[in-house]
């Protein structure tokens, strides 16, 4: 069953897409990057595969997104204000929640899960530093999430593969994904094919909430 909700933040309205399992032992809240929305492969992927096993997906659009712009604010605040209410709000439902998203969202979700009262966190394909820029560090938000911890990362992602990340401290793991994209994107000469990939990222992150909760 699929349902959606509007929830007030200071920095707009945020909307909620539920994607609900029918004896949920748990709520997923996942946020998109910033140039892209819910409908990324590996949201959908988890929207469709996860409930099935208990979990509840709740599928998070920014304000800025809500509002109909292309591109949201390169602010951390102001993602974080369009964030915490809606995270706040799930939190009192009276499930185990677990916090995270893709890229930007999951910096946003690194930054405030612990404040929120989430228990864990899912960082999918975080943007470990800008493309060509490994100087640039963004490393610090996620050894510091201050919650077990969660890193779905793609071989070729060009804002930071697997082997780039430090160590991580205990807690926290890390699930290489082969052969993707920044977006879990498969080339098609790969040999393992989307569908493989897609697999694998719902059955990392399902085997890992179901572990937490």
């Amino acid at each position: 069953m699929t349902t959606s909700e509007l929830v007030a933040t200071e920095a707009g309205e945020a909307r909620i897409t539920y994607h609900r399992a029918a004896a949920p032992k748990a709520v997923l809240a996942l946020g998109h990057g910033a140039g892209g929305g819910i409908g990324a492969r590996d949201l959908v992927a988890l929207a469709e595969g996860l409930p099935p096993r208990g979990i509840t997906v709740a599928l998070v659009e920014q304000p800025w997104k809500v509002a109909g712009k292309k591109m949201g604010p390169s602010a951390a605040r102001t993602l974080d204000l369009g964030w915490r209410p809606v995270a706040e709000h799930l939190a009192g439902q009276g499930l185990p929640l677990v916090v995270g998203g893709r890229s930007a969202g999951a910096r946003v979700a690194c930054r405030t899960g612990a404040a929120t009262g989430a228990v864990g966190v899912v960082a999918l394909a975080f943007p470990l530093h800008p493309p060509g820029r490994p100087e640039k560090s963004r490393a610090e938000e996620l050894l510091e999430s201050g919650l077990p911890t969660l890193v779905v990362q793609s071989a070729a992602d060009p804002f930071g593969g697997p082997g780039e990340f430090p160590a991580l401290p205990e807690g926290h793991e890390l699930v290489a994904v082969p052969y993707g994209s920044h977006g879990f994107e498969v080339p098609r000469r790969a040999p393992v094919g989307q569908d493989e990939v897609l697999g694998l990222i719902r059955s990392a992150v399902g085997d890992w909430v179901l572990r937490l909760v």
